[in-house]
C-alpha cells in the first residue's frame, strides 16, 4: 500500500504543477446519475461536446461517444440536446 501525502506535503490548492493533468485523473466512480445516449435520436449537432465541462464526450466518426471515466453527472449534455437523444439516468 502506498504512503499518501500528508496536509504538509500537499501542494498549495489550485495549483496545477503540469498542464493537462486533468485528463491523468479519472473522476466519474462518484457521480449520481450519468447521461445515455440514444444513436437514433442523436442528430450529431455536437452541442453535448461544446458544453461539456470535462473531457467526457467523445467525437466519433459516427457522431458522439460518452466516456464514462471523466463524467461528473452535471447534465449539460442532456439540457442543452435539442432533440432530447441523451437522458440523464440514476446510477
Amino acid at each position: 500500500m502506498t504512503q499518501k501525502p500528508g496536509w504538509r506535503e500537499l501542494p498549495i490548492g489550485g495549483h496545477l504543477h503540469e498542464p493537462g493533468s486533468s485528463l491523468k485523473y479519472k473522476t466519474g466512480p462518484w457521480r449520481t446519475y450519468k447521461p445515455v445516449l440514444d444513436k437514433a435520436k442523436c442528430t450529431k449537432c455536437l452541442l453535448c461536446w461544446i458544453y461539456c465541462p470535462e473531457p467526457s464526450i467523445d467525437r466519433t466518426n459516427d457522431g458522439i461517444e460518452i466516456n464514462y471515466d471523466f463524467c461528473k453527472g452535471c447534465g449539460l449534455c442532456a439540457s442543452e440536446c435539442p432533440v432530447k437523444a441523451i437522458v440523464m439516468v440514476e446510477e
